[in-house]
């Protein structure tokens, strides 16, 4: 039974009963005597509440550490970084309370079979450390690679082994991870081959596919290709005749999906053998694009409307000897006009035929050891040194004073024209490919 307090406990000096407070109740009372009420913050002493009277639930901690023995729903300040962060158990890492979820945008770079090689990814959330990229191929286990982002749209990763070594066609699964542990969503990529084609080489990062003659070019997934395509040249005039236009000249990038492309490499034209026909070049094509076969030089006076020079990639020079010619046209983007011929200088050659980097030069004098001379060539190196393509060829003149020469085989050149009756043949084209690995 509980004993009776004194009712003196009760009253104060003046004989009332004292107002409830913890300062009346007596020491050896037991804390649950208190039923009922509240207590004044005042009366709670700073630090006397201590995290284990907390709900885990509740407590955050203010530290430039990670707090130890987290549970599920810890929250932490972290001072060092000013990020309040959360204990997730399925992570078992304290992660930010907003975290970023990223994206994958675009994968740039192909993963071909037995090749090492980098993939360029563009997206959204990277952040800008440990960054997990997970290939995972069709059937198979995951191989992971952690890199560090270029910045937080972007970031290269080197294709693991074992990716690289699976089959042509195995179709790859790859997301990302950021640092906030939130993943993407998964792009698919399949292993690839090397593309086929001509003839083949490798120098400085790019291979380089190079067609002399006609045959395909295939390529088994998306690549960005440079390309060198150069139609046949014209052959040179009769006698005193005018110089062969070159064979057009494209260059350029395109980019291109799987598939086969047919490459058909223009042929020269042909030595003519009277003053009554003209041969031009054929035309390149290659990636949907097409160059224009040179056009033929013009003949000399007695031929009659076989005069002019021809149109084509580059223009023909017009026949020479005292008679008033046209050189063919060039075409925009592919070369340049031939030489025309002008009663005004009474010239003694044809005109120079037109080449990829100028045209050709009007006749030339009444010495019948003056020639006019070619349109120059370009020069491109995409074969890794600087080549000289699409020379036009030289007026022809009387008695054939100075040398003839046929067009350069897979160049484009056009043929000299003749002095004599010995004509020159335009040069053959070329188709040159390549990309970077």
């Amino acid at each position: 039974m509980t004993k009776a307090r004194n009712i003196a406990d009760l009253l104060d000096a003046n004989g009332d009963v004292k107002t409830a407070s913890l300062d009346n109740v007596p020491a050896s009372d037991n804390a649950s005597a208190l039923s009922s009420g509240t207590l004044a913050i005042a009366r709670l002493a700073d630090s006397s509440i201590t995290p284990a009277k907390l709900s885990n639930d509740a407590k955050v901690v203010k530290s430039g550490s990670a707090p130890s023995n987290p549970v599920e729903g810890n929250l932490w300040y972290d001072t060092t970084n000013d990020i309040l962060k959360v204990y997730d158990t399925t992570t078992s890492a304290f992660v930010k309370v907003v975290r970023v979820t990223p994206t994958l945008d675009s994968i740039s770079g192909s993963i071909l079979n037995a090749t090492a090689g980098n993939l360029t990814l563009t997206g959204t959330g990277f952040l800008t450390s440990n960054l997990i990229v997970s290939f995972t191929p069709s059937g198979g286990s995951a191989s992971n690679v952690t890199v560090t982002p270029s910045s937080d749209t972007s970031a290269t990763v080197a294709i693991p082994s074992a990716i690289y070594g699976q089959s042509v066609g195995t179709v790859i699964g790859i997301k990302v991870t950021n640092s906030d542990v939130k993943s993407s969503a998964t792009t698919n990529k399949s292993v690839a081959t090397l593309p086929t084609g001509g003839t083949i080489s490798t120098i400085s990062g790019y291979r380089i596919h190079t067609f002399n003659s006609s045959a395909d070019f295939v390529t088994y997934d998306t690549k960005t290709l440079e390309y060198l395509i150069v139609a046949g040249g014209g052959s040179g005039g009769w006698d005193v005749g005018g110089g062969g236009g070159a064979g057009g000249m494209l260059t350029g990038s395109v980019s291109k999906t799987a598939a086969t492309y047919a490459v058909v490499i223009g042929a020269g034209g042909a030595a003519i053998s009277s003053a009554t026909s003209q041969n031009s070049g054929t035309n390149s094509t290659a990636l949907a694009l097409t160059a224009i076969g040179g056009g033929a030089g013009g003949n000399w006076q007695s031929g009659g409307s076989y005069r002019n020079g021809l149109d084509g990639g580059s223009g023909g020079g017009a026949g020479g000897w005292n008679q008033s010619a046209n050189g063919g046209n060039g075409t925009v983007g592919q070369g340049n006009d031939g030489g025309d011929a002008t009663t005004a200088t009474t010239g003694k050659s044809g005109g120079g035929g037109g080449g990829a980097g100028g045209a050709g030069q009007n006749e030339q004098g009444s010495n019948s050891q003056d020639t006019a001379l070619a349109g120059i060539g370009l020069a491109n190196s995409i074969t890794g040194s600087a080549v000289t393509y699409a020379i036009g060829g030289t007026g022809g003149n009387d008695y054939a004073y100075g040398s003839q020469a046929d067009g350069e085989i897979n160049k484009g050149g056009g043929g000299d024209g003749s002095g004599s009756s010995t004509q020159q043949k335009g040069g053959s084209g070329v188709v040159i490919i390549r990309y970077a690995i």
